[in-house]
């Protein structure tokens, strides 16, 4: 048999290796899970010990050449259901499609099979014919339909795997069965457990049990199917070998039990909620782990030195991450995090899960590693974390000391030596004006030497964002790699920031899909200030960072004003001019942007700033040009800063100079009497449209938006303030006032 587990995104590799583990033969990874060979034996031992699947499927019959609804009814009518199906079983039958044109809808094209099936069980049994059941019934057929390939799958698990049945009260912040497994096993914790020898194991942020658990039951060797308080939907089918599933159970049941005589299992689970430890209790003594966990009641935040129970071990734990907390909170909480971890458990290992990465930025430690998990629809980021004993930190401080040491003893090339003093130079001319001004992320260097061409941003006088400019072909690769290296050398020494801080990228021109790459997925943000305002940062995952410091002036003058406007946002990017409205004290605003990614950002630079998301600010992704047309509201204060060129899904390229002029007619539609457009764009050759200027009033404000930093390049934008001309009664027609009733007027 042919069978199909699904699972989790990111974590089609872990069930990889449990399909193989079972015995599983030629599996293989899939978009959406794993498909692997075996005997229905094979599939019922995958059923007892899988932890990280959510649902195994048996493929019954497939069909490689389906192109119709028609088609489908007649292939699923030809198929000999009766191998399968009685006229006293019930059944269901579920579909879902991918990359098919031909079905419009899932659940017409479940029905043409339902109707199928009935249709030759009816031929075959004299008009008898099973009956449905979408409830509980003996059979689901799952149908799934890719192009022209229909496969029909027999659901071999029934009840989502993952429900383990140990779980009947939960704490507000769930964390399911199946993700609490495939956290512990990223954590080194279970490398320990595959040795047979389980390390020391604490879970300080338990609530409802579930992670500490499931350690449990790994550590114990109790296979998941063991617990299962329902029945698996294997149970039901005629291929059902009784004698084999006895068999499976039994041996399942003699490793656990020689696990639990031959292993020392120390797990620790404490919680602040002593409401949550009595959930936990109770859900350990269902799972039959309740003897191999050690329950407290007890705040994170108030561990002391010689609190942790044993001087090495591991933490893997889910803390809260700010859905019911207030910002400073929540911050406050992580920033504690760190601190108790640093300070009681050296020598630990830790792994902490969050839904709001930039959360772990307020945890003081870099993480060893990252994995990104899916709580149902959240995204979540699992950071792993080495804390090292005072002992190691000293031996590593001093090796990094040495290293700078010699790093910065080593005189600077011909070239360095030039670029080194010209940063000095700008950096003496910036520093005290920006401070004064209250300014902690400017540029300090933009191809000021042609030999030598970046952009050299600091942020925060913590990190530094290095964007090398493309050497021409003509240039010797061997040689723009020295004169980048001279640049970096150069940039440490005259700022004092570390090099493990300078992030470089290369930035050359770019169009079409490429435009906005991701380059890495270390999901690691950083906050910095501007304007009063606390703004996430990204220095490794994209070309920019998440805020264009050339706007700076820009969003300065949004912030001034915004008091008592509406708002609107288009190609917001992250939201950072909406932050600016929103603390001017705009009345409401509306961000419009077509990336999630961006969307999801904004979102957040809203939250750690401590305003709202769901009432007042708005967030909708569209096309800005179509979003424009298909709605009415009017603003008092438009934002539009495009993209030089861009070709979003579902419209036509845009091109900033060819584009704009209805770009901007359609946004001078929403202005309010009286409002205003900021149009800017980064397009070094943009003229404004003939059109444009005729017909609205335009006021070139470029110079009044280059900051202090930016003046050696005055094209680095262009920025206009637009407005709706007046129109003005024609001549010899007497202007027409409108008065309210009881309202008295003047004769002037």
């Amino acid at each position: 048999m042919i069978f199909f587990a699904a699972c989790a995104a990111n974590q089609a590799d872990l069930v990889l290796d449990e399909a193989r583990k079972i015995g599983g033969e030629n599996a293989r990874q899939t978009s959406s899970g794993v498909e692997f060979e075996g005997s229905v034996e094979t599939g019922m031992r995958f059923c007892m010990e899988s932890r990280i699947a959510s649902r195994l499927l048996m493929a019954l019959y497939i069909d490689e050449d389906t192109e119709s609804d028609e088609e489908l009814y007649e292939s699923t009518l030809a198929l000999p259901w009766e191998d399968w199906i009685t006229p006293e079983t019930t059944i269901k039958v579920t579909c879902t499609t991918q990359a098919c044109k031909w079905v419009r809808n899932s659940h017409y094209a479940a029905l043409k099979v339902k109707d199928a099936i009935c249709d030759h069980l009816k031929e075959k049994n004299d008009g008898l014919r099973p009956d449905v059941d979408i409830n509980d019934p003996d059979i689901t057929i799952h149908v799934h339909i890719h192009d022209r390939t229909v496969i029909w799958y027999a659901d071999f698990s029934g009840e989502g795997l993952h429900q383990r049945g140990y779980r009947d009260e939960q704490t507000d912040a769930l964390l399911k069965e199946h993700l609490a497994a495939a956290l512990i096993s990223r954590s080194e914790w279970k490398k320990t457990v595959n040795d047979g020898t389980p390390g020391v194991f604490l879970d300080p942020f338990c609530g409802s049990g579930t992670i500490a658990i499931e350690a449990a039951l790994m550590a114990s060797d109790t296979a998941p199917g063991l617990i299962r308080k329902k029945p698996f939907a294997f149970e039901r089918l005629q291929c059902f070998d009784s004698e084999a599933w006895e068999r499976i159970r039994k041996e399942a049941e003699e490793r656990r039990a020689k696990a639990i005589d031959e292993r020392d299992i120390t797990i620790y689970a404490s919680d602040i909620s002593g409401k949550a430890i009595r959930i936990a209790e109770k859900a350990a003594a269902e799972a039959g782990v309740d003897g191999l966990i050690n329950f407290s009641v007890k705040d994170f935040l108030s561990f002391k030195e010689g609190d942790a129970p044993s001087p090495k071990g591991f933490i893997v734990t889910d803390p809260p991450y700010g859905e019911r907390m207030r910002v400073e909170d929540i911050d406050r909480l992580y920033s504690g995090i760190g601190d108790v971890l640093q300070s009681v458990f050296k020598g630990w290992r830790a792994t902490i899960l969050t839904g709001s990465s930039e959360l772990l930025s307020n945890i003081d430690m870099k993480p060893d590693r990252t994995n990104t998990l899916y709580n149902g629809a959240i995204l979540c980021q699992a950071a792993h974390y080495i804390i090292f004993t005072d002992e190691e930190k000293a031996e590593m401080v001093e090796r990094a000391k040495e290293k700078k040491r010699i790093r910065l003893s080593t005189p600077l090339s011909e070239g360095a030596e030039i670029v080194y003093r010209k940063l000095l130079k700008n950096i003496e001319s910036l520093k005290d004006k920006m401070e004064k001004e209250g300014v902690t992320c400017y540029r300090i260097y933009d191809a000021d030497i042609p030999e030598y061409a970046a952009a050299i941003d600091v942020y925060e006088w913590k990190w530094i964002n290095l964007s090398e400019y493309a050497a021409p072909d003509y240039i010797d690769q061997d040689k723009a790699e020295e004169r980048l290296n001279e640049i970096i050398y150069a940039t440490e020494r005259a700022t004092g920031i570390d090099i493990e801080n300078i992030f470089v990228k290369e930035r050359r021109s770019q169009k079409g899909k490429n435009q906005y790459n991701r380059l890495a997925t270390s999901n690691r943000f950083n906050i910095v200030r501007e304007n009063g305002l606390r703004v996430l940062v990204n220095f490794q995952d994209y070309l920019d960072t998440g805020i264009f410091l050339d706007h700076r002036p820009v969003r300065k003058m949004i912030q001034e004003m915004a008091e008592g406007k509406r708002f609107l946002n288009l190609f917001c990017y992250t939201g950072t001019a909406t932050l600016n409205a929103i603390k001017g004290g705009a009345v409401s605003t509306v961000s419009v942007d077509a990336s999630s990614t961006y969307l999801d950002w904004a979102i957040e630079n809203l939250k750690i700033n401590g305003y709202p998301t769901d009432i007042e600010n708005f967030f909708y992704r569209d096309d800005a040009i179509s979003w424009l047309w298909e709605t009415y509201d009017r603003y008092d204060l438009i934002f539009c800063d495009p993209p030089t060129f861009s070709n979003s899904t579902g419209r036509n390229t845009f091109d900033v100079q060819r584009d704009h002029w209805r770009l901007i007619k359609a946004a001078c539609m929403h202005l309010a009497p009286g409002g205003v457009l900021i149009f800017s764009t980064n397009y070094r050759r943009f003229r404004m449209d003939e059109g444009i200027l005729d017909r609205f009033i335009v006021e070139d404000i470029t110079e009044k938006t280059i900051g202090e930093d930016f003046k050696n390049d005055m094209n680095i934008h262009k920025c206009f303030l637009i407005r709706n001309k007046v129109k003005l009664a024609k001549p010899g027609r007497k202007p027409v006032v409108k008065v309210r009733a009881n309202e008295e007027v003047s004769e002037d």
